[in-house]
């Protein structure tokens, strides 16, 4: 078997499959092209599995090895986790503490998982930490298995039929979500992304498969993972649906009517499988459920709509301002396109999104009409269909959440650019295997000549920073992607096959050398708090991670996130009062702000009460409400905040309240008032 026939670079001629010019004689005109007899991509040989294998077996090490340094990584999420091992209230609800005074400003889903581990293998930074990082294995599996279907129906059998070609460009379309910055530390984080990436990418797999047969229960199933997803991160997992919507809608073989019955019959689909919670949430008294964090009123459907929902969009919700900063280096004056690259972000997310951009075009105009046959008629789908829905689905994935997360007037971090991985190597993987196949063609030379060239010079742009041995890394990039393989991509018509092999495999590993290196060390690096940042440009430009200033960028609004970024120490000493007769108690301290909670819970392993919930700033509990606690001897200690949350008029009232009838003593620097005696 030769290198060519392994990479599936076989030429046959069928009309079952995506074309490839490459062997007509003569080659004409684009249009011509268009028409010629389609091309097979060479049958699957051994190593495919053995490589799939060899790849997911890398990103498991990529993504698990070194876990431990981290810690409880976002204490606050990993106290609501340990929190719902003790109690299924309190995994059911995401609270923060088995006590059930408040929940964590997110809904639960993510929580589920952590909570669910906890109770198996015990707490410790593994058991929360470990689940991430198979979910991030499993979302670049799915990603590979959605862009080898979208590469491989064959009109001949009338479905599916893998190949060569289409599995090493759905390997590259793994590879590159894997190898993103912000992929690799959110799949080694705790906050909920890693779960909603992965069912953003299943539900990805679930429209392809519908758009082969107008299916309305892959479709539906499509609607289902979606659904979760809002039970993950809320309203961020429909910012992917107009892309899916029109992948269906374009590339679906069924009549319009059809379409938009199975379209209204997925979002019915959705709807249960996110509304089901929420009438439970909603429905249940106040009185019988923790308070719902991050809101004002104790609603779900406020949370959803204000804080975690249009208040991020503009800022403002109610007549009230719903931003905290920006994280990083950003800020909200920086609401613009340019976000997604001159910021932390850039570094983070940005590195071939100027290839998947170009690639793209050129991949539709090469497909030309073919890839939206089905869009106006019935008609049957077909290579093209199939291979344009795939773009769709991830271009438009890609389009719209940076547009979004540009213009996001409220609050914005770096890290949530980790939803940008999958549609960066989605596009990329299929609309690169589309100009590969017809390279033939002037267009798609020029195509892959412009996309190479053009990240090569983005890579050097974002290598250049860092200083030390990534300047050397940038200017090994740019040579061979913009000076060696760009130019050799311009010729490679008239290359012989290994020639031309070799030419794609050095531009693919030029590329992909700058957010590997920066993997790398988002990989070796300890991650805690509640801000994190992939790479090493994004601490020297803002905050690290511990809240300290950095060299920040000018208008960085460094002062007011230190209360944000991680819990306080808790030494043996402040442990061992706080166990003490913990069982005689429902909560054994209470304390403004989340994080500062959260760090006494899991040290201490009992339920401290968080007054105001993360920043401190809900109206829970009320001073009424925790002076009835304490009477009821319900509260054992108070501790004085660390300065970092200076909570809301509630919390100040309680803090107030404690300060002029209780005594203070003081442990390791923090006031300390024990609630079962007065002054």
């Amino acid at each position: 078997m030769s290198l060519s026939t392994t990479l599936g670079d076989r030429d046959s001629t069928s009309s079952g499959t995506l074309g490839d010019p490459s062997t007509a004689a003569g080659a004409g005109t684009l249009r011509r092209h268009r028409a010629l007899p389609l091309t097979r991509g060479g049958a699957l040989s051994p190593l495919a599995p053995i490589s799939l294998a060899v790849v997911l077996a890398a990103t498991a090490v990529l993504y698990i090895v070194g876990l431990g340094a981290s810690g409880y990584a976002n204490s606050f999420y990993s106290a609501a986790a340990q929190a719902g091992s003790t109690s299924w209230e309190a995994w059911f609800f995401g609270s923060l503490d088995a006590g059930n005074a408040i929940t964590v400003d997110k809904p639960p889903a993510a929580m589920w998982v952590m909570g669910l581990s906890v109770r198996l293998f015990g707490l410790n930074s593994w058991s929360i930490l470990v689940p991430e990082a198979l979910m991030g294995v499993a979302s670049v599996g799915v990603l590979y298995a959605t862009v080898r279907r979208s590469l491989g129906f064959d009109r001949a059998v009338g479905g599916y039929r893998p190949t060569m070609r289409a599995h090493w460009a759905a390997l590259a379309g793994a590879v590159i979500f894997a190898l993103t910055p912000a992929a690799t530390l959110m799949f080694r984080f705790n906050n909920p992304d890693a779960l909603l990436v992965l069912l953003e990418v299943l539900a990805s797999y679930f429209v392809i498969r519908a758009t082969e047969t107008a299916s309305r229960t892959w479709l539906a199933w499509a609607g289902v993972a979606i659904g979760f997803g809002f039970l993950t991160k809320m309203l961020q997992a429909f910012i992917v649906l107009p892309a899916f919507v029109v992948a269906y809608a374009v590339a679906a073989p069924a009549t319009w009517r059809k379409k938009i019955v199975d379209l209204l019959i997925a979002s019915a689909a959705m709807v249960a499988s996110l509304g089901w919670y929420v009438a439970v949430v909603e429905l249940t008294p106040a009185s019988m459920r923790p308070y719902i964090g991050g809101s004002q009123t104790n609603s779900f459907l406020e949370l959803v709509f204000g804080y975690n929902g249009f208040g991020r969009i503009t800022g403002t919700f109610n007549n009230e301002t719903v931003s905290v900063g920006g994280g990083g280096s950003d800020t909200i004056a920086t609401t613009q396109i340019a976000r997604m690259f001159l910021s932390v972000s850039g570094e983070m997310a940005s590195w071939l999104i100027p290839a998947a951009l170009i690639l793209t075009v050129t991949a539709y105009l090469l497909l030309g009409r073919r890839a939206w046959a089905t869009t106006v008629r019935r008609g049957t789908a077909s290579p093209a269909t199939q291979a344009g829905a795939g773009i769709i689905v991830y271009t438009g994935w890609l389009v719209v959440t940076a547009l979004v997360f540009s213009y996001m007037a409220g609050i914005y971090h770096d890290y949530y650019t980790a939803a940008l991985a999958p549609a960066i190597g989605g596009s990329i993987a299929i609309a690169g295997a589309i100009a590969w196949q017809y390279r033939r063609l002037l267009p798609a030379r020029i195509g892959m000549t412009v996309a190479v060239s053009a990240s090569g010079l983005w890579a050097f742009a974002l290598l250049m920073p860092a200083g030390g041995p990534y300047i050397i890394l940038g200017g090994v990039v740019v040579a061979l992607a913009s000076l060696v393989a760009a130019p050799a991509l311009l010729s490679i018509d008239r290359m012989p096959r290994l020639g031309a092999l070799v030419t794609l495999v050095v531009a693919c590993a030029s590329l992909l050398a700058g957010p590997a290196s920066y993997s790398l060390q988002t990989a070796t690096t300890a991650h805690k708090g509640s801000i994190v940042i992939a790479g090493p440009v994004g601490k020297i430009n803002a905050l690290d991670e511990k809240g300290t200033p950095g060299s920040a960028v000018p208008g960085n609004p460094v002062g007011g996130w230190q209360g944000l970024m991680d819990g306080t120490s808790v030494s043996a000493t402040m442990s061992t009062l706080l166990e003490a007769d913990a069982s005689n108690f429902t909560w054994v301290a209470a304390t403004v702000g989340g994080q500062d909670s959260a760090s006494y819970q899991l040290a201490t392993g009992d339920p401290v009460m968080a007054i105001g919930g993360f920043g401190g700033s809900d109206p829970s509990p009320t001073l009424a409400e925790f002076q009835q606690l304490v009477a009821q001897h319900r509260i054992h200690y108070y501790l004085g905040g660390s300065g970092q949350t200076t909570g809301s008029s509630d919390a100040s009232a309680i803090t107030t309240w404690v300060e002029q009838h209780f005594t203070a003593q003081t442990i390791d620097g923090v006031n300390v008032y024990n609630l079962t005696q007065s002054a």
